[in-house]
């Protein structure tokens, strides 16, 4: 865990992502570890396919529940432009994003009103104001796991694989047996597979 003695972090996406599902399974398994947990969401415009910002706080003493701007942790982005928005808003100077670099493309530019940017200047923003970015695409990798709806799982298991949470794994596992009524052998499949991708990554 960080020096500070709490960790922030924010999950950020469109609504049907999974972002408080995710952000549940992770103040779920801290509470389990001993510790204090704070979950709270930001929705946009539109539920479904506008933008969420799932903020959860872990710490011995935790009293806010929202993540102060420039102070997170860790970002994990379920959503490229989503994943920029959240780095530039909330992610302090040496922090580490998750991102998953599969577009969902809002509205206006499946309409032609507006462009989406390039991943790679996407990527190049984001670089400037984080110390790490582990990229992946995290819905392909659902897909192989036999669940493609759990592209969430996934990018938990990445940020489980960094090494980042004061927890043991099996903590984020209990929690999915715990918060996820079915499918649970392809959501730990798919959880196993992140966490690699987080192994591979916490150097």
């Amino acid at each position: 865990m960080p020096v500070q003695n709490e960790l922030n972090i924010i999950i950020a996406g469109v609504g049907g992502q999974g972002n408080v599902r995710g952000a549940q399974i992770i103040g779920t398994a801290a509470v389990r570890a001993g510790y204090h947990a704070r979950v709270s969401d930001v929705y946009g415009i539109a539920q479904r396919g506008g933008p969420v910002v799932s903020h959860v706080r872990i710490g011995k003493e935790i009293y806010g529940s929202m993540v102060e701007e420039h102070t997170a942790d860790i970002v994990i982005g379920l959503e490229p432009m989503e994943a920029l928005r959240a780095a530039a808003k909330f992610l302090r100077p040496g922090g580490i994003v998750v991102l998953s670099t599969r577009p969902i493309y809002p509205v206006e530019v499946n309409t032609g009103k507006a462009t989406y940017p390039a991943l790679e200047a996407i990527m190049a923003v984001i670089s400037k104001v984080s110390r790490k970015v582990v990229q992946l695409d995290a819905t392909k990798i659902a897909e192989d796991a036999g669940i493609p709806i759990a592209a969430n799982i996934v990018m938990l298991g990445v940020l489980s694989g960094l090494g980042i949470l004061p927890f043991p794994e099996e903590a984020i596992k209990q929690s999915i047996r715990e918060n996820i009524p079915r499918s649970i052998e392809q959501n730990l499949k798919a959880f196993d597979s992140g966490s690699a991708i987080g192994r591979a990554n916490s150097r």
